[in-house]
């Protein structure tokens, strides 16, 4: 009698890719990197320059290797953790720019939290004609094709935005209610306590 392994028939659970830069919000992107693991997503933390990357509170976060070692196609998303300047530094990067332009022609799954929908996805014309968020004061960077909501987190397509750090845990949500599913999302928010 022949056996299989059941791992041989189970899904490959969906890749996401999460860049950091120097700078970052260090809740930008701990509390999502958390959710989405819970959720059974496979997290690949990407150090823009360096693997050992300082967020704008003083915490070193050691990624899991350098963005120069990704392969876009090979994601199914990509989360950007903004504060500053982290995503100022994000928005410098030619590299990260054409990954997050495949990915959006890919129509693969594009988040952004804080500034980076105003400084990263804004300027690369990727919020044009869709619903978007940022942190208060930011959305001056949007282009008038882009619909600014006064939200926590805004889903428009494969577009992801939220407005900044107290909402970093409703911005993983969404990034697992999309990627994996809803039911997924709603046992978390609830085990978590999230309100």
């Amino acid at each position: 009698m022949m056996m299989f392994a059941v791992s041989a028939f189970a899904a490959s659970p969906k890749k996401v890719v999460v860049v950091l830069a120097p700078g970052f919000e260090e809740i930008e992107a701990s509390a999502p990197i958390d959710i989405m693991r819970r959720a059974g997503l496979e997290v690949t933390i990407a150090g823009l320059d360096d693997v050992n990357v300082k967020g704008a509170n003083g915490i070193t976060f050691v990624a899991d290797k350098l963005l120069a070692g990704i392969d876009i196609m090979t994601y199914d998303g990509i989360v950007l953790p903004g504060g500053l300047p982290g995503a100022e530094n994000l928005a410098k990067s030619a590299m990260l720019n054409a990954m997050v332009k495949t990915a959006t022609k890919e129509r693969k799954i594009v988040a952004a939290i804080c500034a980076a929908p105003a400084l990263v996805l804004a300027p690369l014309g990727i919020l044009n004609g869709h619903h978007a968020t940022c942190y208060p004061g930011m959305e001056k960077n949007f282009p008038e094709k882009t619909v600014y909501e006064k939200a926590d987190v805004v889903t428009d397509r494969s577009i992801i935005t939220a407005s900044g750090p107290g909402t970093a845990m409703l911005f993983g949500l969404a990034i697992v209610e999309r990627m994996v599913d809803k039911k997924t999302a709603a046992g978390l928010e609830e085990g978590l306590l999230v309100k």
